[in-house]
């Protein structure tokens, strides 16, 4: 059956976080979508009881799925997982703390209707009057690691690692099929697969508050995405080539 969404959460040790999360996540599904969605985490081999804590928030909720790796994977295998057992005609993956409100999905999802395969929501594209709630230092590095993930992969959005992105279906389908990269920088190959096979990539600004216990390493973190990017590169330009991820005819 195709429901309207489906959200996509990649989890690692977010007992804490993720409940709170979902409970909104849940509330605004519902008013807006009925019972046509569904919400999977992807539990990415946690060593604390973030699969117990997410039971516990999903009882009687027969829109949500929980599904585990046995072992810790990354950030982009959990999100293909989940975006590769997903049945929506739309596909959202969401960062796990609840960082950007689970109603802007709305934004992207007008983008998604208009005619966009991917649609990527931004914390560096505001609307007049924005401000930024991103430590100085934080904010300072991700416009700088952006600017330079830009330039080395030939990508025009602004903010390439917001964890807050939709796509239709077939096209989502089709690009995380294609990709074989598992930690951070699976954002970056999507985007230049989905740029360089003619998908049409939309940017909106979103609503974005930085959370307490970030699982990112500023600097250690940045070197290793900044060495990566590349070698990412040069695998985006074979893949390519390879997959199918050309436009295909709208649902909708």
């Amino acid at each position: 059956m195709n429901h309207g969404l489906s959200v996509i959460i990649p989890a690692f040790n977010e007992a804490d976080r993720l409940p709170r999360y979902l409970e909104e996540v849940r509330g605004h599904m519902t008013a807006a979508f009925g019972r046509e969605y569904e919400v999977i985490v992807v539990d990415d081999g946690s060593d604390d009881d973030t699969s117990g804590a997410v039971i516990c928030s999903a009882e009687g909720w027969p829109e949500f799925r929980l599904l585990r790796h046995p072992v810790n994977r990354g950030k982009g295998a959990a999100v293909r997982t989940g975006m590769l057992a997903s049945v929506g005609l739309r596909v959202l993956f969401a960062d796990a703390d609840g960082a950007t409100p689970i109603e802007e999905e709305a934004k992207l999802r007008s983008l998604i209707d208009a005619g966009a395969d991917v649609a990527v929501g931004s914390r560096l594209l505001r609307n007049p009057g924005d401000e930024s709630t991103r430590a100085w230092h934080r904010d300072l590095a991700g416009k700088a690691f952006a600017a330079v993930g830009r330039t080395v992969m030939g990508v025009n959005q602004l903010d390439t690692q917001c964890g807050f992105k939709m796509f239709r279906a077939d096209a989502g389908r089709r690009l995380f099929e294609a990709c074989t990269v598992d930690g951070y920088l699976f954002d970056l190959y999507i985007l230049a697969m989905a740029e360089r096979s003619g998908l049409r990539v939309a940017e909106v600004p979103v609503l974005w508050s930085e959370q307490p216990g970030s699982k990112i390493h500023l600097l250690k973190d940045s070197l290793g995405m900044l060495s990566g990017l590349w070698r990412l590169r040069s695998r985006v330009l074979v893949d390519v080539r390879a997959a199918d991820v050309a436009p295909a005819a709208r649902a909708f």
